[in-house]
């Protein structure tokens, strides 16, 4: 059962291409979590990751992506780690979503406690995650209280991995979104020159 009440979400990467498990992660948020609005806030220069397109054309993807979702506002986020974003949006107890893959690496985030302090974490659930590891970070944080699981549909794909498909002029019909599989031939996207 989700949390009462309306509340805002938050959904950030750097969706280098956005897929659809980044959709079914907005959507089973959106659902479990009675959200009225949700942020999907594509990450200038992550920190953490070297991301080869531009933020302008990641912007245009993940608007293709997200423009059939209702209630959902894309915008380019310049802060590089999440607990500077949340404390610059300073919404009002907002939940953050992220995958349970994403959750298994929180503790090395900037600030993970100061994370929690600012915003609810919705962790997604797929098969393929050990639920050991990401129960073990839960219960190292002083707020475990502050994260709350719910499962998503199942989409077994990455960003890594789609790079790698459309480098070699594979097609990513059936993990992008379709606007945004054309977007990406078009523009030629990920080839190696």
């Amino acid at each position: 059962m989700g949390v009462g009440g309306a509340r805002p979400g938050v959904l950030g990467g750097a969706f280098d291409p956005p897929h659809l498990g980044h959709l079914a992660l907005a959507r089973g948020g959106w659902s479990h979590f009675g959200l009225d609005r949700l942020l999907v806030r594509v990450v200038e220069d992550p920190g953490h990751k070297d991301v080869p397109t531009p933020a302008c054309v990641r912007l245009d993807l993940v608007r293709l992506a997200f423009s059939a979702v209702p209630g959902v506002e894309v915008e380019l986020d310049p802060h590089a780690r999440t607990v500077d974003s949340l404390e610059a949006l300073s919404l009002p107890d907002p939940v953050f979503l992220l995958g349970a893959d994403e959750f298994a690496e929180f503790l090395t985030w900037k600030e993970p406690e100061r994370v929690l302090e600012l915003a609810r974490l919705g962790v997604g659930t797929r098969p393929g995650v050990p639920s050991d590891r990401v129960e073990d970070v839960r219960a190292s944080l002083a707020r475990p209280d502050r994260v709350e699981l719910f499962e998503i549909e199942p989409h077994d794909v990455s960003s890594v991995q789609l790079r790698t498909l459309a480098a070699g002029g594979r097609p990513l019909d059936g993990f992008v979104p379709a606007a945004v599989a054309e977007r990406i031939r078009k523009l030629g996207l990920y080839r190696v020159a």
